[in-house]
């Protein structure tokens, strides 16, 4: 109802009578967070923890947003679970005689102007239409933007079931006798666990839209690669991890940039000014980056930090916390929301793009990267802080990945200062990305269809999942 404020009070009231009331601690810190509220960062991140160690029930996603342990990410997957969308313990479907084609159906509530449609709109359309059949089921609003009519026309049919109750959608999907399917949300905002829970199909997939485990044995797969999840880590996953090669993350080489680009004048930034840009959402900002932020404004004569503005209170916030570090307010310029082609078109106005942690740019980064403005990162421990590092390497920039928050201050400082490096990194960017595997969609579309092919067969073989890599 976006009443924050009081809901932030109600929130504080609850948590103050019962700390382990289910959700109320992960939701504080969430709203907190959002606003770059950091008066009680360090309290709240230890009775995070300390729940989860508990076995208090905190929602995955705020918690993955401040957890770098994966191994306190399962166990918090494994209590959201048993708490909202227990194993119900239905058998697999009966495995259907041989058809021509595999049938798969993608579930989602962000089949809209959503980041996740952003990324797999040309995944969607690049499917081979003679081996496979595929299908939307879409749970979440009709936004009636480009995007929805784009998706409509991507899947061979498009099942809006937001206002179907979650055991008909499930008889909906098994009477479609969906073979193969992939839940684009996890525990993300509208998500219905539920319906997996209830086995709709004989092989459901964790991909692209939460970045981690769910926790749940009725999830089969998780769709990875060597970076975001380490070989020796696959403990941490309730799924058994499907490697693709390159980077995980699909991306879409059609998204159009406008060839005109606005005067820095525009958009409030300084013709002459080094623009470092962060455009991510507040809540992936810590104390301890922002710390790294200013000291390179305060090391970059005539700088500037560019960041998305989300909410006015955060932009007082964030404003405060840059004053006390001894920053200049204005140093701190704040970009409006644009349409999608906008926003990728004023990347290019930047100089370096400051990546987060411990929960890393995804859609962001790609964005980036897409209108040719190199990254930063910092290589985090879980998959949500590895992301970035996968982008990277797949577009071959390798370079740019750091192992410690003081490499990372220190690149950054190298490059603000070198403007030959910042030519040569923008150079074999713009060159990489029409040649290396990240942009190239039919590719990566291909590489997914060979994991379908493979888990269907082990399937059909009667084996149980298995990690492998494409």
């Amino acid at each position: 109802m976006g009443r924050h404020d009081e809901a932030i009070a109600a929130l504080e009231k609850t948590v103050a009578l019962n700390k382990a009331f289910p959700f109320a601690l992960s939701k504080l810190v969430a709203a907190r967070r959002k606003r770059g509220d950091w008066r009680s960062f360090e309290r709240e991140q230890a009775a995070l923890d300390e729940a989860v160690e508990s076995g208090v029930a905190v929602d995955p996603f705020t918690f993955f947003h401040t957890s770098s342990s994966p191994a306190h990410q399962l166990t918090c997957a494994k209590t959201y679970v048993a708490e909202v969308a227990p194993d119900r313990g239905a058998a697999r479907p009966g495995t259907p005689s041989p058809v021509s084609r595999l049938r798969v159906a993608y579930m989602s509530a962000d089949f809209c102007n959503h980041a996740v449609a952003h990324l797999a709109a040309g995944l969607f359309e690049a499917h081979d239409r003679e081996r496979f059949d595929v299908s939307a089921i879409s749970y979440g609003p009709d936004d009636r933007g480009k995007m929805r009519d784009r998706l409509k026309a991507a899947f061979e049919r498009f099942d809006d079931v937001s206002h179907v109750p979650d055991e008909d959608v499930v008889k909906l999907i098994r009477q479609l006798d969906i073979e193969v399917l992939v839940d684009l949300g996890g525990f993300t905002a509208g998500a219905r666990p539920k319906i997996l829970a209830r086995r709709a199909a004989p092989i459901q997939v964790n991909y692209l839209g939460f970045p981690g485990t769910m926790g749940a044995s009725y999830m089969d797969y998780i769709m990875a690669d060597p970076i975001v999840i380490p070989e020796a880590e696959q403990k941490y996953y309730a799924e058994k991890v499907i490697y693709l090669p390159h980077s995980y993350q699909a991306t879409d080489a059609k998204r159009p940039i406008l060839p005109k680009l606005p005067a820095r004048s525009e958009v409030g930034l300084a013709d002459d000014a080094f623009v470092y840009c962060a455009f991510n959402r507040t809540s992936k900002i810590t104390p301890v980056l922002f710390d790294v932020w200013m000291r390179l404004l305060g090391k970059t004569a005539g700088s500037v930090l560019w960041l998305l503005d989300a909410d006015p209170i955060a932009r007082e916030n964030l404003r405060r916390e840059a004053v006390a570090r001894g920053i200049a307010a204005e140093r701190i310029v704040f970009a409006p929301f644009a349409a999608a082609d906008e926003h990728l078109a004023r990347h290019q106005l930047a100089d370096l793009y400051l990546d987060t942690l411990p929960y890393n740019a995804h859609t962001a980064a790609s964005d980036a990267l897409w209108a040719g403005l190199p990254v930063l990162t910092c290589l985090g421990t879980a998959f949500a802080g590895r992301v970035a590092a996968s982008l990277l390497n797949a577009v071959g920039l390798p370079e740019l990945v750091t192992r410690s928050l003081d490499e990372y201050e220190t690149l950054a400082l190298r490059i603000a200062h070198d403007s030959e490096l910042r030519t040569a990194l923008k150079s074999k960017l713009a060159a990489h990305r029409s040649t290396w595997p990240l942009f190239d969609t039919v590719g990566m579309t291909r590489h997914i269809e060979n994991a379908f092919n493979e888990i269907w067969r082990r399937h059909r073989a009667g084996e149980a999942p298995a990690s492998f890599a494409v």
